[in-house]
């Protein structure tokens, strides 16, 4: 999720690939994909396994749901060669028109939003839990308000957040070993609850809304390359987030929490050392991800005269102030109420159908109109926008329908 830090940046610029000098590696870009798809969907996956109905059927919903999410990236990376932008709402809006791409902005406003909830309540949840003398006995959420405002605070964008991911990185691949070691203890194989989740496991390992940036900074833009990049970064993040649905399910069984990290004792120094690492891997993505959602923030709200005049000083840092306070404070009140992590992740899921499935389908479809390409190739392609865009529009009513009810029922 480093990136972005990138991609904020250049919503502020509004650049395009003609300017500065990419450089990035294919195996940087892999790394950095893998990267922006390890979150907090990772600790939400075994209980998705239990939900999906077991082992079986949510490993082949993940295989099928493989074929929309490289799918998703070809096309966004294909879209944004022909329009020349580098932002994922800079593509939509450039090919689709600007009512669509202000329904991404807006969409890209929600995301970052709700992964920002989920981060301060995984936060939360691990301090609760934790045990650690150097912590004390369960601060919780609470305690996120005091240390948490300082933390994020409201300065201008400096390209060294950028290098904030780094700590993040180790911590979300390590944070997954010690499931793997505690895993050798007792198995429980009970039944699968009814399969009302399926439609989570599709939509977990994705990183869309940064892939545009990735691929603008790749040295090398070639079309064939880029497919190989989002093959490979995908088969990593289905590895890596089957092995931990996997350790989680059969460890718990039907008993696993919507955070795998609460279904462990929390005097455990493996686990313990697991929620510090996690812990820093989110500090350390969080501010990234308020930088980003200010400027679309920004983007959506102000028009041009309005922004000729806010981005002059003494307005401009009053804004950010008012802004980023407000989007911590906000963030962290639903935080305190949530009852877990499932509830947000549910919601994120349903929003990031756009991004997966009908932003692209979009992109596909409203590019063929314009681009020379022979009929039947052309039909082929259209046919499949259309099936992305339908499967989006029924995954997202499907989970933010049964989302909304389960919030409701608990309230």
């Amino acid at each position: 999720m480093e990136e972005l830090a990138r991609e904020s940046i250049g919503l502020l610029a509004k650049p395009t690939l003609e300017s500065g000098s990419p450089n990035l590696s294919s195996a940087g870009a892999v790394f950095i994909m893998l990267k922006s798809s390890l979150g907090a969907g990772l600790l939400n996956f075994p209980w998705a396994f239990n939900k999906a109905g077991g082992i079986t059927t949510a490993v082949l919903v993940e295989l099928g749901s493989l074929i929309f999410l490289i799918s998703g990236l070809v096309i966004l990376g294909y879209a944004s060669s022909i329009s020349t932008q580098s932002t994922y709402q800079g593509v939509v809006r450039e090919i689709c028109g600007s009512a669509i791409g202000k329904l991404c902005e807006i969409c890209f406003i929600l995301n970052l939003f709700m992964i920002s909830v989920a981060f301060l309540r995984v936060v939360g949840d691990q301090l609760e839990k934790c045990t650690c003398p150097c912590l004390g006995n369960g601060p919780g959420t609470e305690g996120l308000e005091k240390g948490g405002m300082a933390a994020y605070g409201s300065g201008r964008p400096q390209g060294k957040v950028c290098g904030q991911g780094g700590g993040g990185t180790v911590a979300q691949r390590e944070y997954d070993k010690p499931i793997a070691c505690s895993s050798r203890g007792k198995r429980h194989f009970i039944l699968p609850s009814p399969p009302d989740k399926r439609a989570e496991l599709s939509r977990v390992f994705q990183c869309h809304e940064a892939c545009i940036a990735i691929y603008s900074s790749m040295h090398n833009k070639k079309l064939s390359l880029w497919i190989v990049v989002s093959v490979l970064s995908m088969l990593f993040c289905l590895l890596i987030y089957s092995l931990t649905g996997l350790y989680g399910y059969l460890t718990f069984g039907a008993d696993v929490a919507a955070d795998i990290l609460m279904s462990y004792p929390g005097n455990d120094l493996i686990i313990i050392i697991a929620r510090l690492l996690f812990g820093i891997s989110i500090i350390t993505i969080y501010p990234i991800v308020l930088l980003l959602g200010r400027s679309v923030l920004q983007d959506v709200c102000l028009n041009d005269k309005c922004r000729s005049v806010v981005l002059l000083e003494p307005y401009e840092r009053c804004t950010r102030i008012v802004l980023t306070v407000t989007w911590i404070i906000v963030t962290l009140i639903i935080a305190l109420f949530v009852p877990d992590i499932s509830e947000v992740i549910s919601i994120i899921g349903g929003i990031s159908a756009f991004f997966i499935f009908i932003f692209p389908g979009l992109c596909l479809v409203c590019a063929m109109e314009t681009e020379p390409i022979e009929p039947r190739k052309k039909s082929c392609l259209i046919a499949w926008g259309v099936i992305s865009i339908l499967c989006g529009a029924f995954v997202f009513g499907q989970s933010t329908t049964i989302a909304l009810m389960e919030l409701v029922y608990k309230f």
